[in-house]
């Protein structure tokens, strides 16, 4: 429980970093406020309303091992089983010829992995040697580099061959880390695959939202924190914060642009705004890594109903020097039947493709499609939509600093997935800094 004097807390930002803390706030014995500038929570990853579909601002896969996303789920009261599809690791091709068959069967690891790559389609001998030869010596390193390095020197060092390359290790680590490999923190890039690959079967699992992702959790979130007492305010934007003796004053936009009094505060923001909070908070100026960012495009394409894949999603061989921009393909139909013919494409670490108009990219995408699975049709979808967003991620680079959950400052935390992390910007690494964040104040109540 949080002491007496440290009943109400401030969380600004509606991410799913600040709902994880608001939550855990609550769960605590706080009485917490969650501050959002948008009228829908979640942040970078939330519903949009697109044709009379609640559908997203860009497709996501969870894992298996993010089991502090799991836990929150269920702590607001969402089974996971029922909102997410649960599907064995996988990386299938539609294909062999351009592409392979990767899946993992159903047996306790690491004879899951083992089986998966002896049974794998569309690879040479060579080329599963050479897996095998990097996850044995992965595992003998315990997943540990003495100095951080980029992934494509990490795959040069265990002699990756240049077909595994491009159709397994490149394709994770986009996925991943959202950076490609040249640029990519190795070390960050085998945290991942030590929680997944290296840990129980399960873990490795590849989890499909069936629902919109404010409904995965942010809603359930939203709804938890008013049962135990506490406050949503969407459409209500942080306009300062400041420091009065051992309490904080709120100022937000709203009906009343009211000042309020608060015992504690977690900043969930944007680094650039929580840089420029913390700097009004502690008054003097809050240097954070110089951090790089990363775009994530979505290319939603609806076809006629009938129109479904064989698998709910599909990796695709891409090549930006040839116009094949997406890497998976998501059957929306098989995630939600009211979805039928609904395809989204991913396009991760989307640099190029975005300075595209979106009606010659969707062109793009459409005939890349088509190739891929040999259907003329998907050439001609009814509607498309193309969502960008170009501060998706921060790009995950080599030895990269991050800041803390704690400040110096006792009754004031920062959350967020570019926080101190094993993990990438990723839903799970946003609910940790959440949760941490949330911790670090009840740790360390505020003075009376």
């Amino acid at each position: 429980m949080c002491a007496a004097d440290m009943r109400r807390v401030a969380v600004i930002g509606g991410g799913w970093a600040g709902c994880a803390a608001a939550v855990e706030l609550a769960r605590g014995g706080c009485l917490p406020t969650l501050f959002e500038a948008a009228r829908t929570l979640g942040g970078r990853a939330r519903r949009v309303d697109l044709n009379g579909l609640p559908l997203d601002n860009g497709q996501h896969i969870l894992l298996g091992a993010y089991r502090e996303t799991l836990s929150v789920m269920r702590t607001v009261g969402l089974d996971p089983k029922h909102a997410l599809l649960r599907l064995p690791l996988q990386i299938r091709y539609p294909h062999h010829d351009d592409g392979m068959n990767f899946a993992a069967p159903r047996l306790p690891a690491p004879l899951h992995v083992l089986a998966a790559l002896l049974r794998a389609g569309g690879l040479a001998w060579e080329d599963k040697l050479a897996l095998a030869r990097f996850s044995t010596t992965a595992r003998w390193m315990g997943w540990q580099l003495n100095a951080d390095c980029s992934v494509t020197e990490l795959l040069d060092r265990f002699d990756q061959t240049d077909r595994l390359i491009r159709l397994l290790w490149r394709p994770l680590c986009i996925a991943a880390l959202n950076t490609p490999p040249e640029r990519a923190s190795a070390q960050i890039f085998l945290n991942v695959l030590r929680d997944s690959l290296g840990a129980r079967r399960a873990a490795s699992d590849m989890l499909i939202p069936r629902v919109d992702l404010t409904s995965l959790f942010p809603h359930h979130a939203a709804a938890f924190i008013e049962r135990h007492g506490g406050q949503v305010k969407c459409g209500s934007a942080v306009q300062s914060i400041a420091r009065n003796a051992s309490r904080w004053q709120i100022k937000a936009s709203g009906d009343a642009e009211a000042v309020e009094d608060f015992d504690a505060v977690v900043i969930a923001a944007s680094p650039g705004r929580a840089a420029t909070l913390l700097e009004e908070a502690l008054g003097d100026a809050v240097r954070f890594p110089a951090f790089e960012y990363e775009p994530i495009t979505t290319c939603y394409l609806q076809y006629a109903p009938e129109i479904r894949l064989a698998r709910p999603f599909f990796a695709l061989p891409d090549d930006a020097t040839d116009g094949k921009w997406g890497q998976f393909v998501f059957d929306r139909g098989r995630l939600d039947n009211r979805q039928a013919g609904l395809l989204s494409v991913v396009i991760s670490a989307s640099h190029e493709a975005i300075e595209m108009e979106h009606d010659a990219l969707t062109r793009s995408v459409c005939a890349q499609l088509a190739a891929a699975f040999k259907q003329p049709s998907l050439l001609m979808p009814q509607w498309t939509k193309v969502i960008s967003e170009k501060r998706a991620t921060f790009s995950c680079r080599p030895a990269l600093v991050r800041p803390a959950n704690q400040t110096r400052c006792v009754g004031l935390a920062i959350a967020g997935d570019y926080t101190a992390s094993d993990y990438p910007a990723t839903l799970e690494s946003a609910v940790r800094s959440g949760i941490q964040a949330a911790r670090c104040l009840t740790r360390h109540p505020a003075p009376g």
